[in-house]
């Protein structure tokens, strides 16, 4: 007696509970497939936008002349720019109070900065609890559908008077292929969450060193000019 051990056949012939964990992590998988493409391109867009900004801020160009771009450009910037507007917007808004103290136009500068950057940095990690989720959980649900299917070709093994190597493998094979699609999907899910918080923890770092770097920057113009508005730097 001949079995068709093919995949298709294999799951068209298991139970519904390994068919069902199986859809399931199928499912599963294509969709953190579609979270990581989405997350390459937008991490390589926010790198993109973050390198032009810098180029121009370091380029000598006039703050307020930045920060009339960047409020112009606030959706379509990356998150250095609006890192760099929320300071410049609440340095601009104490002075317009006649707030002339420096540690406190310093101070509500970096607060903006810091809350703009918590925001930035929640959004770059959105979906990436998900991909780890699935590295961790998938494996797990995977060798679930496995026993479940072992255990389903065992008691339909019960009733035969003899059992041989033909008969069991089908059942045996059905059962393995839920771990590995249980694999299939966790492995990639892993390897691009793990590359993935590489690269933010890279970009949030040349974050953090800007908003250092453009707070000394406004403490050496409060420093020279006390009560006029930064014209460059």
């Amino acid at each position: 007696m001949t079995h068709d051990l093919s995949i298709v056949q294999l799951m068209l012939n298991a139970s519904w509970v390994v068919q069902a964990v199986v859809a399931l992590l199928v499912v599963v998988s294509v969709v953190s497939w579609a979270a990581i493409f989405r997350k390459v391109f937008a991490l390589k867009r926010v790198r993109a936008h973050n390198e032009e900004f810098e180029r121009e801020f370091w380029s000598g160009t006039n703050l307020n002349d930045l920060y009339a771009g960047a409020a112009q450009n606030a959706k379509r910037g990356g998150p250095m720019e609006r890192i760099f507007a929320s300071g410049m917007r609440e340095y601009q808004k104490l002075r317009e109070r006649r707030i002339t103290d420096s540690g406190a136009l310093l101070d509500g500068a970096r607060r903006a900065m810091r809350a703009s950057f918590q925001r930035e940095l929640d959004a770059l990690e959105t979906n990436l609890s998900f991909l780890g989720s699935v590295g961790s959980v998938s494996p797990y649900v995977g060798l679930f559908g496995t026993v479940w299917g072992i255990m389903h070709a065992f008691t339909g093994l019960a009733a035969l008077a003899q059992v041989t190597l033909a008969t069991v493998a089908p059942g045996i094979a059905e059962a393995l292929v839920a771990t590995a699609i249980g694999l299939f999907a966790a492995i990639p899910a892993v390897v691009f969450y793990n590359r993935f918080s590489h690269d933010i923890d890279r970009v949030a770092n040349a974050m953090e060193t800007f908003m250092e770097e453009f707070s000394n920057i406004l403490q050496r113009n409060l420093g020279a000019q006390a009560h006029q508005t930064p014209s460059g730097h």
